[in-house]
């Protein structure tokens, strides 16, 4: 399998059909729910969908530029990290990125922002990067500001925020 890139202990690839019950499985867990509530998927057959079309964006290079993350010891899909166009600013993409609790607390969040980042400003020539954090999420604070994401603002009233918490804003400029 052709590998996109590669970190210590993660190895980052384009998604295949098999990660379908793997993905849906991981969009479930209480902290995706908790943190990330609009990206759960209500079906086996809508996550098979959300696949097809990132395999198409990859292949066709543009955005949203999504990807599968793997843990090189089991080769198991452990989560998934992206980036999608900041609308109305040519240059600057929100990243994402996610990995599922059997695997938190390893340090791997931070291993792949760190390498995301690096992968994404060459691949698509980004100045700036930013982060959005749900108000409370700490663990997904701490990754951001390890690689040097630096706060810049709250946000209120956005639609991935629906319980109105408010998104913790970080940004990187290159």
């Amino acid at each position: 399998m052709g590998y996109m890139f590669e970190t210590e202990h993660l190895r980052i690839r384009k998604f295949v059909f098999k990660d379908d019950q793997r993905l849906y499985e991981n969009h479930l867990e209480a902290e995706v729910k908790q943190w990330i509530p609009n990206e759960i998927y209500s079906n086996i057959e809508e996550t098979q969908g959300a696949i097809n079309f990132y395999v198409n964006c990859v292949n066709n290079k543009h955005l949203p530029y999504v990807l599968a993350v793997e843990s090189k010891e089991t080769g198991e899909l452990i989560g998934d990290t992206g980036v999608n166009e900041v609308e109305g600013k040519s240059g600057e993409v929100e990243i994402g990125y996610g990995i599922c609790s059997k695997h938190s607390g390893k340090g791997y969040a931070t291993e792949l922002l760190k390498a995301m980042t690096e992968f994404i400003v060459e691949t698509f020539e980004i100045k700036v990067l930013y982060g959005r954090v749900m108000h409370g999420n700490d663990a997904s604070v701490r990754v951001l500001e390890k690689n040097s994401y630096e706060f810049v603002k709250e946000e209120f009233g956005a639609e991935d925020d629906p319980n109105g918490n408010g998104m913790l804003i970080y940004k990187k400029e290159f």
